[in-house]
């Protein structure tokens, strides 16, 4: 008898994401028309998967309102680990209410993300290559574009990043905690040039029209922002089996 969870909706997209990424287009390369058809199919299974696919149930709103002293040394985000390849990681974020991932990149990485619950806000930036200004003497300077800015539900199709488009993100919860699923390939492998790199926005002084798509921006790269961390959660849902 085949075993409920080597034919859950998880495992399918475990099984599709290990096809898809297993040899990705190079930087800068054309992507085939084979990783195109099989990033679809990802993209199409990730578009259904559900909270309750993986068995993760939204938290009660919170109706004591405020942070209690306990609460306040809780990590604002928490990871659930499902799987992970030399190919991809999958796994599921799970934001409190009023917390956020900050602006981060995933160099030379693919990456799909699929709400489950509650609502995100996704800044996308892309990267320029373009000489820092004379006078900013650092190389901690990033000039970027705001590629997009939108709001995802579980209702939304996947947000999907590219290792040269849409690959520095801002995540946000909007009225109340949020979950979501997560595929990045490859993983995140600082001893292999992929470690995540954390920005801040310098906003000109005029600021008038800020925050519109199509608007350049320079990006400074900073430490991991004090109040960010991330924890880690069991994970409810079926295993899955590569």
């Amino acid at each position: 008898i085949l075993h409920s969870s080597m034919s859950s909706l998880v495992q399918r997209i475990a099984r599709q994401a290990l096809v898809t990424f297993r040899n990705p287009p190079r930087i800068g390369e054309e992507a085939g028309r084979s990783f195109l058809e099989n990033h679809g199919q990802l993209k199409s299974l990730m578009s259904e998967v559900s909270a309750a696919d993986l068995k993760l149930v939204p938290p009660k709103a919170d109706s004591s309102g405020g942070t209690s002293p306990a609460r306040s040394y809780q990590p604002p985000v928490t990871y659930m680990h499902i799987c992970e390849t030399d190919h991809f990681s999958m796994g599921i974020f799970l934001l409190k209410s009023g917390t956020s991932i900050p602006l981060h990149d995933h160099p030379g990485m693919y990456g799909m993300l699929k709400v489950l619950y509650g609502k995100v806000r996704i800044s996308c930036f892309d990267r320029l290559q373009r000489p820092s200004p004379p006078q900013a003497h650092t190389d901690s300077l990033r000039l970027s574009v705001l590629r997009s800015t939108g709001e995802f539900t579980p209702e939304s199709g996947p947000c999907v990043l590219y290792p040269d488009r849409d690959n520095l993100h801002q995540i946000d919860a909007v009225d109340g905690p949020t979950a979501f699923m997560d595929i990045l390939a490859p993983p995140y492998d600082p001893d292999n040039g992929r470690d995540c790199h954390y920005y801040t926005v310098l906003t000109e002084a005029e600021g008038q029209g800020a925050g519109q798509p199509g608007q350049e921006m320079w990006l400074r790269e900073i430490s991991q922002p004090a109040d960010f961390w991330c924890g880690a959660e069991s994970y409810p849902g079926p295993q899955v089996y590569l």
